[in-house]
């Protein structure tokens, strides 16, 4: 669903009110103060977060961030505040950046964290958002749409809630009986709740949901608030697992998804054994000269649609700060265009954008006349084009992972792991003479087309497929200026060369590169960018060939391994036995800078026992158990791939 803006307005006494709620956003009395009573204090914040590792709260309507940003100050100025702060709202009309700019000024004390919220803020995209906040250390997830369809996705473990919204009786869907039961079954054990409205269906409707309310002095003109906790049940427990008491972690490959998933936990505070066969990160499938960071439209906005553009949100989000950071990594947000193939493609294209109604920075239609003027050379068709994206080096990227965190990740070079085993509580990364290299009781296996190799991800299916780059000598400046794809893709000028292509064939075990496949690449620069190719040789070009994990739907696998062959009926996801501590991730086929860093972060989320940063449905999506499910049934996968990334 598309999301329409919240607009800037006012009540007359100059309080941020909503026309199409007919409503206030926050007591006439103060916003800060109503957040701090309410809200903070209402759940027993800031006692009730001290010496916890983290704490999360969800919130259910965002509205200009004002309760967020009480909750972050709050916990900045406790000095036995838990290590990371989870904060997750919903919005279904958010603020543009300049609005929230406006209505922040209200509040001076509070323009530092304000500054930092609204430099992150996130394209008015429907679905999920995760935003890392004051170094990490603060983390909010938005979602953009209906409460009720976010509370749904939500996979988190929440310890307080925040009831905020319109008015019950100007907003009713945000207090129904879905919501409150939705909530309570996200809620830990020990959650409270707080909410400034004492109406008689509200408390009823938590009742109903299994929260106990009483009636507290409230803010400002209200008389009464309502505080409340989740009722005790024996068999209630935490959604998500209690993470390991000794965070270590032992990762299998030194790619893009090994190393962002290394990254992220050491962010977390862990530490991290990364073992690679090779003398350096980022030299087997990630190791081209440069790549394709972009979402995949589709019409239908599907899983593979609404995952790549998540990845492409978060891995920008992530590549703009490492870049000011200053470090190894190489990337450039010069633009992309995609373009039709002809004009009955150009036509379902267009369609596309107006059916998804994006904001125009993450994607809209360009005609022949404008796209050949932002790829500086003349094309025949228009396209889409997310003037947001471009291209990243993959070594790089694979490198500024590991040097985050210098202190917490450790490399271990040419060495090849033969097996892995599990003894004394720790899985063990064992050479070819049985001696272990590492060891630690969680295990991610990050080895691209490698996974197979290990007979604990038996049960996981997994396809190479081979893939061969032209490397084109390019002067400074030369066309194309933007990465154009059609067919194929072409990079701009990146350190003397640019990269075309790319074959994508399952199956072939040749490393060695062809002359026909430096032939096919041309052929596709061609049809990109018709004369370009004018005096090219296809034997005097560099070439790379390398092999690219590829699942059978196309979708990218990240979780815990079965350890089991064969679901047994009755089956899903959440009884599919596992084995302790270990973890695939991979799959990513020609999409691996898409869903590196998104990827990693959900995967660290989960190890981590955290909430995760994108729909429970994209994450059933990726469950490498996904497969048991699907054999049972008869279900056959589609290898076929782009080859544009």
């Amino acid at each position: 669903m598309p999301i329409q803006a919240a607009p800037l307005q006012f009540a007359a006494d100059g309080t941020p009110f909503s026309e199409t709620y007919g409503d206030v956003y926050h007591a006439a009395e103060g916003g800060l103060g109503q957040a701090r009573h309410v809200f903070l204090a209402g759940n027993g914040l800031p006692e009730r977060w001290r010496g916890r590792e983290r704490f999360v709260i969800a919130e259910t309507g965002f509205g200009f961030g004002l309760n967020f940003l009480a909750s972050w100050a709050a916990w900045r100025e406790d000095p036995a505040r838990p290590r990371i702060l989870h904060f997750i709202s919903f919005e279904l009309h958010p603020f543009q950046r300049e609005a929230l700019a406006r209505l922040h000024a209200a509040w001076p004390e509070l323009a530092p964290l304000a500054a930092e919220l609204r430099a992150n803020w996130p394209p008015l995209a429907g679905g999920m958002h995760r935003l890392h906040l004051d170094g990490g250390r603060v983390c909010l997830t938005l979602y953009f749409g209906d409460v009720r369809e976010g509370l749904a996705q939500l996979d988190a473990c929440v310890d307080a809630i925040f009831f905020d919204g319109f008015s019950p009786a100007k907003n009713p869907e945000m207090w129904s009986a879905k919501v409150f039961h939705l909530l309570s079954r996200r809620a830990a054990p020990d959650a409270t709740l707080a909410t400034w409205s004492v109406a008689g269906e509200v408390r009823e409707g938590l009742r109903r949901a299994s929260f106990v309310t009483e009636k507290a002095p409230g803010f400002g003109g209200k008389r009464e608030m309502l505080r409340g906790y989740l009722f005790p049940h024996p068999q209630r427990r935490n959604m998500l697992p209690a993470p390991p008491a000794e965070r270590r972690a032992v990762v299998i490959g030194a790619g893009a998804a090994g190393t962002a998933v290394a990254e992220r936990l050491a962010a977390r505070g862990w530490e991290i054994d990364v073992i690679d066969a090779e003398a350096g990160p980022g030299r087997g499938a990630s190791g081209n000269h440069a790549g394709v960071l972009r979402p995949q439209p589709s019409y239908d906005d599907n899983r593979m649609s609404r995952l790549t553009r998540a990845g492409a949100l978060y891995g920008w989000r992530y590549i703009e700060k490492a870049l000011a950071a200053g470090g190894p990594l190489r990337a450039a947000a010069c633009g992309v265009l995609h373009l039709a193939h002809d004009a009955a493609q150009a036509e379902r294209m267009q369609a596309a954008v107006a059916r998804l109604a994006l904001p125009d920075e993450l994607l809209r239609y360009v005609d022949a006349a404008k796209a050949s003027e932002i790829a500086n050379w003349p094309v025949s068709f228009g396209g889409w084009y997310f003037s947001g994206c471009g291209w990243v080096q993959p070594p790089s990227l694979c490198e500024a992972n590991l040097a985050a965190h210098p202190q917490r990740i450790r490399a271990h070079w040419l060495r090849r792991v033969s097996a892995i085993a599990f003894r004394g509580g720790r899985w063990h990364a064992l050479d070819s003479e049985g001696g272990a290299i590492a060891a630690a009781p969680v295990m991610i296996l990050a080895a691209g087309t490698g996974l197979a190799g290990f007979a604990q991800a038996a049960p996981v299916p997994l396809i190479a497929a081979r893939g061969q780059v032209s490397v084109l000598p390019a002067a400074a400046g030369s066309a194309p200026r933007a990465v154009v794809c059609c067919g194929g893709y072409v990079t701009p000028e990146v350190e003397g060369l640019r990269c075309a292509g790319a074959s994508f064939d399952v199956g072939d075990s040749d490393s060695c590169p062809r002359l026909s496949d430096q032939q096919a690449n041309l052929a596709k620069l061609e049809t990109i960018l018709p004369g370009y190719t004018a005096g090219l040789d296809a034997a005097a070009l560099g070439a790379r060939v390398g092999f690219r994990p590829v699942s059978p739907d196309r979708l990218p696998m990240a979780g815990a391994i079965p350890a089991v062959a064969s679901a047994a009926p009755p089956a899903s996801l959440a009884s599919l036995p596992r084995h302790e501590g270990l973890y695939a991730i991979s799959g990513f086929g020609a999409r691996g800078l898409a869903w590196a860093m998104l990827v990693g972060e959900t995967l660290a989320s989960r190890i981590a026992g955290e909430p995760l940063p994108i729909e429970r449905e994209l994450a059933e999506a990726m469950d490498p158990g996904r497969f048991l499910l699907r054999r049972r049934r008869g279900w056959a996968g589609n290898t076929a791939e782009s080859d544009e990334g």
